[in-house]
């Protein structure tokens, strides 16, 4: 027999609670960064030193970072469902913590591209600097998808979740476009899931169901809903 199929958007929430910080945290600020002056195109631009300075700190902090109940939990759901992450973070937590089937929204920060061209990624564990290139001869660029950029893997997302048995959204805002759209996906009679600390202000959808905790408390829940 099939297994269901579970579709999980995941946002900055689920790492959150393994130590890495968001800018949503901080008025806009990320590490006393300003957001638009290190994931914008227009802020590469002006210092791309900066940019490359502000992830290569990031990867750092992802190499430090452990998967938590959360991650741990959402992998755990594989031995009886089908499950696809549909995740904004760029951190490998989720795959660290088991799961073996994630599709990343906004990059992954241990991946990096040429500046010309964005189909061809490599793997990157340390640092860029500036001067590394790209075997087209460009100047690599963190495999990342900055505001005012296109979300290439959009569409395949919103395929993944309209042929999902259950819909979960973990640890976001439903802020951040057009990732937060994903949920005007959902079939109107899908069970979906929302698990946030704080519940995000939504109206007009049925079958859900609201678990206002942390994602690690919020996933233990979850399976609760979903035994068989």
């Amino acid at each position: 027999m099939n297994k269901k199929h579970i579709v999980v958007l995941s946002g900055a929430g689920i790492s959150a609670e393994s130590g890495l910080k968001t800018f949503r945290d901080s008025d806009g600020l990320w590490n006393g960064y300003d957001v638009y002056e290190v994931a914008t195109p227009g802020g590469w631009r002006k210092n791309p030193q900066l940019v490359l300075d502000f992830y290569n700190d990031r990867r750092r902090d992802v190499t430090a970072a452990m998967p938590n109940a959360a991650h741990t939990g959402l992998a755990a759901l594989e031995k009886d469902f089908d499950v696809t992450i549909v995740t904004q973070n760029i951190d490998d937590l989720h795959e660290r913590g088991g799961s073996s089937n994630v599709v990343h929204l906004h990059g992954e920060i241990f991946k990096m591209r040429s500046v010309v061209d964005s189909d061809t990624v490599y793997e990157i564990r340390g640092d860029i600097k500036i001067g590394d290139m790209a075997p087209d001869g460009m100047q690599l660029r963190p495999h990342i998808v900055w505001f005012e950029e296109e979300v290439p893997m959009m569409e395949k997302a919103v395929r993944i979740v309209q042929n999902a048995d259950y819909f979960v959204v973990v640890g976001t805002s439903l802020q951040v476009y057009p990732a937060a759209a994903l949920l005007q996906y959902a079939p109107r009679y899908l069970p979906k899931f929302i698990i946030d600390k704080k519940s995000p202000a939504i109206n007009n959808y049925t079958n859900l169901t609201v678990i206002e905790m942390p994602a690690t408390e919020g996933v233990k829940e979850l399976l609760k809903y979903l035994e068989p």
